[in-house]
């Protein structure tokens, strides 16, 4: 009823008329609440939620390292016994090939000489003999594939790789009965 009798004052000229908004505003918005303050503040509120998020991480942080992480007991006494164990060296034998020259391809037909130094690694040292006795098989397999080679081919780690593989793909066809593990390079020049 107040707001009608206003209206009736002012509509009958009792009063003066106020300018525009001066006292509707007031009356009409009513004062925000802390939280409407807080939703408006954009600064406030990105400080609100990374604070937040912080104190999410660590509590999740602190729920997996002390709670989740602890191991049970047979993995600790798994543990405690390969601790106590001692370890043995491995059953290996390396056997030294002679040293390969062998000229190589270059695309402009200028001569580039290979000089390759490698080692080969056996399960034991008994077939080193069986292995010297198969030598000019091996070296002949080496000359073969070594002669082929360009020296794009010996460019970077993935060529050293393949050259690798190949070396010990050929040793194993070569050398039947025994199995090499693995090709050692000890030197490799490209002149």
């Amino acid at each position: 009823m107040a707001k009608k009798d206003k209206k009736n004052l002012t509509a009958e000229g009792d009063e003066p008329e106020k300018q525009d908004g001066a006292e509707e505003g007031q009356e009409g918005t009513p004062q925000q609440g802390f939280v409407k303050k807080l939703l408006g503040n954009k600064k406030l509120l990105m400080i609100a939620g990374g604070g937040a998020l912080a104190l999410l991480l660590a509590i999740g942080a602190g729920l997996y390292f002390f709670v989740f992480s602890g191991t049970d007991d047979g993995a600790k006494t798994k543990i405690a016994a390969a601790q106590q164990t001692p370890i043995v060296p491995p059953q290996v034998a390396y056997y030294d090939v002679p040293d390969l020259i062998v000229n190589i391809q270059t695309p402009d037909g200028t001569p580039a000489y290979l000089k390759l130094s490698v080692a080969l690694e056996l399960n034991t040292a008994d077939e080193k003999a069986g292995l010297q006795a198969l030598m000019p098989r091996i070296v002949d397999q080496f000359q073969g594939y070594l002669r082929e080679l360009r020296v794009d081919d010996l460019k970077g780690s993935a060529g050293i790789m393949r050259l690798k593989e190949e070396l010990l793909r050929r040793i194993n066809a070569a050398a039947a009965p025994y199995r090499v593990r693995d090709v050692l390079l000890k030197e490799m020049i490209v002149q």
